[in-house]
C-alpha cells in the first residue's frame, strides 16, 4: 500500500476540488425554486446560497480591510458570472417557503458599519448593480468618525440596501449576563427602528460569538434570523439563527482567496466537509 505524507493528501484534497470546479463550470444551472419546511415537495433539490461577509473597503494594512480596487474585481467577477443580489428578506422567504430566487443569488453582508462602506463600497456595488446588508453597531453610528451617520445610512436604504443590528457596544453577547446580552439585543433594535422607521429583522453576532442560551435570546428579542462567521453556505439545513457566510479578507492575494472561498464552500458541503 502506497503511504501518502499529510501534504500529499491536501494537493491531492485540493486537485480534486479544482476539477470539480471545472467540470462544474461547463454544466448549465437553472432556477433556484425550493423550501425548508413541510411546504416544500420532498421531490424537490435544493441548493445554498452563498452570503459574503465583509467588514472594511480601505487602504488599511488590516486582514478586514478590502482594498476599493481588490472590491470592485471581485464584484465584477460576480456581475460577469451572473450573480443577483438579494436580501435577507428573501433568504428567508426561500428557506421557509420555497419562493423562487435568481438564478445565482448571493447576499452580501458588512459588520459594524464603517463609513467606507457608504464612501467607497456603495459607489463600487452602485455601478454593478447591487445591494448589501450592513449590521450597524449603534452606539457608534453618527457618533464616531470612522462609522457612517444616520443620514448617509438612510440614503442607502433608499437604494435598497437593508440593515441590521450588531450591538449597541459589539460586546460578545456570549460574555454578558443575560439581563444585558438581551439589552443589546433590543435597545439596538428600537434604535434603528427610531431613525430608519422599521424594526430590523436581522443580528449579526459580534466576533461570532453565540450558544444557545444567546440564540434563544436573539429569537425573543424580535429577530427572524441571525449569522454567524462560521463559513459556509446558507440552506434549508442551517439553523436559521446561526446562518453561515463566507467571511472575505485581505492577502497576498486577495481576488484569488475571494475566487476559491466562493467556489469551494458549495463542493467542501457537497464532500461533508462542513456542516452537511
Amino acid at each position: 500500500m502506497v503511504r501518502l505524507s499529510r501534504r500529499q493528501g491536501y494537493l491531492i484534497v485540493l486537485g480534486l476540488i479544482f476539477l470539480f470546479l471545472l467540470a462544474s463550470s461547463t454544466v448549465s444551472t437553472t432556477a433556484v425554486i425550493a423550501g425548508h419546511n413541510s411546504n416544500r415537495p420532498a421531490s424537490v433539490s435544493l441548493a445554498d446560497v452563498p452570503v459574503l461577509n465583509y467588514h472594511k473597503v480601505d487602504a488599511l494594512h488590516h486582514a478586514l480591510s478590502i482594498p476599493s480596487e481588490e472590491f470592485e474585481e471581485q464584484m465584477a467577477y460576480l456581475s460577469r458570472n451572473g450573480f443577483t443580489t438579494i436580501t435577507p428578506d428573501a433568504l428567508m422567504a426561500y428557506l421557509n417557503h420555497g419562493k423562487a430566487l435568481p438564478e445565482k443569488p448571493i447576499l452580501i453582508t458588512f459588520d459594524d458599519g464603517y463609513l467606507d462602506n457608504f464612501t467607497n463600497a456603495y459607489p463600487i456595488m452602485k455601478k454593478y448593480g447591487f445591494t448589501a446588508t450592513i449590521f450597524l453597531v449603534t452606539s457608534l453610528v453618527g457618533h464616531d468618525e470612522r462609522f457612517m451617520t444616520w443620514d448617509q445610512v438612510r440614503m442607502m436604504q433608499q437604494d435598497g440596501f437593508v440593515f441590521g443590528s450588531h450591538t449597541v457596544s459589539h460586546t460578545p453577547l456570549t460574555k454578558l449576563s443575560r439581563e444585558q446580552a438581551m439589552d443589546e439585543l433590543v435597545n439596538s433594535r428600537k434604535e434603528i427602528e427610531q431613525q430608519l422607521g422599521s424594526k430590523p429583522k436581522y443580528f449579526a453576532y459580534p466576533t461570532g460569538a453565540y450558544n444557545l442560551p444567546v440564540e434563544e435570546l436573539v429569537k425573543q428579542a424580535g429577530y427572524r434570523a441571525a449569522f454567524t462567521i462560521r463559513y459556509g453556505q446558507a440552506g434549508t439545513e442551517s439553523n436559521p439563527y446561526a446562518l453561515e457566510r463566507i467571511p472575505i479578507f485581505k492577502g497576498q492575494q486577495t481576488f484569488r482567496s475571494f475566487f476559491v472561498r466562493l467556489n469551494a464552500a458549495p463542493v467542501l458541503e457537497r464532500f461533508g466537509l462542513i456542516r452537511n
